[in-house]
């Protein structure tokens, strides 16, 4: 590749990273609880990204190629990270208490849906990202490689399981 080509290549990533970089920090969102491995977990998706560019050959949006790296990577990270606290030996006893926050309800729910969706598989919580980002099912299916009523299912599903636990929670207070 001439350089005059390789540096038209990184200009266009860099252009349209910089318009869809809000996707990495969504999913990386979804996946990281800590804002340390947050940022690595972005960085490790734009270097996904650029990695796998030369390739990207414009058949599919460039949200939903990006979309699908995000996702993999993320979800690698995520099954190590599992893998790495699975094989920890926890500490007997130990209790954190998180400071209140304000008792607005509509706040209060919302972390209760993050929660709900943190607990979830990965695939799962990757649909449910997706579809609270406004994706169709359409682009869902391809960004995750499933079939169009297959994530239909599984949205309403996933939809139906959250409503259900939420309304317990309101009952067991």
């Amino acid at each position: 590749m001439k350089d005059t080509d390789a540096h038209r290549l990184s200009t266009r990533f860099a252009a349209l990273l910089g318009e869809h970089q809000r996707i990495l920090f969504k999913v990386a969102n979804g996946y990281c609880r800590d804002s340390g491995d947050r940022a690595d977990l972005v960085q490790e998706m734009a270097a996904q990204a650029w990695r796998g560019f030369a390739r990207f050959d414009g058949s599919t949006k460039f949200s939903t190629w990006l979309y699908r790296v995000a996702l993999n990577v993320a979800i690698s990270f995520y099954r190590s990270e599992h893998r790495r606290i699975r094989d920890t030996v926890p500490l007997e006893g130990l209790t954190v208490e998180l400071p209140a926050s304000e008792p607005h309800a509509e706040s209060e729910n919302l972390t209760r849906v993050r929660q709900l969706i943190a607990a979830l598989d990965p695939v799962n919580r990757a649909l449910m990202t997706l579809y609270l980002d406004g994706n169709s099912h359409a682009e869902i299916a391809e960004i995750v490689g499933l079939c169009v009523s297959n994530v239909g299912t599984r949205i309403n599903r996933l939809k139906e399981r959250l409503k259900r636990t939420l309304e317990a929670d309101h009952v067991d207070r």
